[in-house]
């Protein structure tokens, strides 16, 4: 008998892995003392805000839940980042170097990639830095906009150490979205609480 997905995934979400990248991913996060919740929409495109977003161990996180749940996901990260060996690695896990000095057009290059793909899972973190800001970036909101996207939160609460999936949000208004966005976050805990700032309204 196969291990059977985390929260029995949909037939259309990308999928990446096998029995034993699944086994090996619950088996750290539960040493780690890390548990899922939440469930991930059946669909085969999504933008995914990951956050609170406070320090690099977010990642690994991140990836043990992909793994643990067998979905795939894309995310940005500057292009340093891919000079080998390391690149290697981040291509494999599924990241796209993006070069910062042109920020201006990464929504409309994801939006491209987006629709150019069967299935895509966008992963960003909506503060769009892991030091404090009271600006929160607002170019996952836009990639699903414009890609006519639902959001899903996915999230790190370092204080239940929980990691999953809560509210979709379909783009409405920008404003009122990022309210929404920003009230659920708040009640989530960074690894480095300092790190993290709610814009005040």
């Amino acid at each position: 008998m196969g291990l059977r997905p985390w929260n029995d995934l949909g037939t259309t979400i990308p999928r990446r892995g096998n029995f034993l990248t699944t086994w090996i991913a619950r088996a750290l996060l539960k040493l780690f003392g890390w548990r899922m919740e939440g469930t991930l929409p059946d669909l085969p495109k999504m933008v995914m805000a990951a956050g609170p977003h406070t320090s690099n161990w977010d990642f690994l996180v991140g990836v043990g839940a992909m793994y643990s749940a067998g979905f795939k996901v894309s995310f940005l990260a500057k292009d340093s980042l891919f000079r080998p060996p390391l690149g290697w690695i981040m291509r494999w896990l599924g990241g796209r170097p993006v070069d910062r000095s042109a920020a201006h057009g990464l929504v409309a290059e994801s939006v491209r990639q987006i629709g150019a793909a069967d299935k895509f899972i966008l992963a960003l973190a909506p503060e769009g830095t892991r030091k404090p800001t009271a600006q929160w970036r607002r170019g996952f909101w836009h990639v699903a906009k414009g890609a006519g996207l639902p959001i899903v939160l996915g999230y790190f609460d370092y204080g239940t150490r929980a990691v999953g999936f809560g509210p979709i949000l379909w783009p409405g208004e920008v404003e009122s979205d990022m309210r929404t966005i920003q009230q659920f976050y708040a009640t989530k805990r960074g690894k480095r609480p300092g790190n993290f700032v709610i814009p005040e309204s």
